[in-house]
């Protein structure tokens, strides 16, 4: 049975099984600092907040989710924060630091105290260079983390997975989690090299992966819920149940469909699988991941 921190009283913990969304985003749209959003991503350029998204989770019967940054700034992750202690729903935040700073210590201590701050991430797929996580600054900066009990989340594109592979197995003790199954190309139907390169970085037990993101590397609004079932069987395969968790990636996920029908496509997947491998996915491996359950972690593999 999953369990969660009492919001109210952070060391009582309340028994029951749960569900998480285990990515999505807020923000109040500025086109100065949300440069990424194209003309394409009309849908986008508007404010997304915790009162938008909350009877989108009621209605898919999900009792909460991880906020993950959507800008590069510690006035981001401070935001974010503020954003969970106002509203129950967030059971955590997923912000950001900068990794290759000296005063990197100073940033991690800052957020040290809150409890709703469960992990970092860097927007590794937007650097020029692809080598960008074995610079010596960065891999200092995730060297760090453990120690904060800070998981570190990956968000990468396929060509990125090589040298994702080496990256991990240097920090076996820190835990990462892949965004998105590192984008595979789904509107093309390609499965390789993407699922051999996602199988060898399954072998480090220390990563987790997300059931995330699907919608907009398809087809936008022409996709079909079989068309995902072949890169779904390669990461229950990868990763099995205990390392999969489901996110919306809400907003962006408009782009290409309603947060109903893209979390529908994995919470009807799951329906193969046995009550307890489901649990995992919709929200248990989200929970251990991310520390709200503080008595369980996921099981790890030994890389051979």
């Amino acid at each position: 049975m999953c369990r969660l921190r009492d919001p109210d009283r952070p060391e009582r913990i309340v028994g029951k099984m749960i569900k998480l969304d285990a990515h999505q985003h807020f923000w109040r749209y500025n086109p100065a600092e949300h440069t990424w959003m194209t003309d394409a991503m009309k849908v986008l350029k508007q404010d997304y907040l915790p009162g938008d998204l909350a009877p989108l989770l009621r209605a898919s019967g999900f009792d909460g989710s991880i906020a993950v940054q959507a800008r590069q700034s510690l006035e981001e992750t401070r935001w974010l924060l503020n954003l969970a202690a106002d509203h129950d729903q967030i059971k955590g935040v997923v912000g950001w630091v900068d990794l290759c700073s000296p005063g990197l210590r100073g940033q991690l201590e800052e957020f040290e105290g809150h409890r709703r701050l469960v992990g970092v991430r860097h927007v590794l797929q937007d650097e020029l260079d692809d080598a960008f996580m074995m610079r010596p600054d960065f891999r200092r900066g995730i060297a760090q983390l453990a120690e904060f009990g800070l998981v570190y989340d990956v968000l990468i594109f396929p060509r990125h997975l090589p040298l994702t592979i080496q990256f991990v197995r240097q920090f076996p003790e820190q835990q990462f989690v892949v965004d998105h199954m590192a984008k595979p190309a789904i509107a093309e139907g390609l499965i390789e090299p993407w699922a051999r390169d996602l199988r060898e970085l399954a072998r480090s037990g220390n990563v987790a992966c997300k059931v995330s993101g699907m919608v907009t590397e398809a087809r936008w609004k022409g996709w079909r819920a079989k068309d995902f079932h072949p890169y779904l069987d390669v990461v229950l395969d990868a990763f099995g149940p205990e390392r999969l968790m489901i996110g919306s990636d809400w907003p962006v996920c408009t782009l290409s469909g309603e947060y109903g029908s893209t979390m529908d496509i994995v919470m009807e997947y799951v329906k193969r699988l046995t009550t307890s491998e489901s649990a995992a996915i919709l929200g248990g491996c989200c929970a251990r991941v991310y520390g709200l359950d503080p008595d369980a972690r996921v099981p790890r593999a030994t890389a051979d």
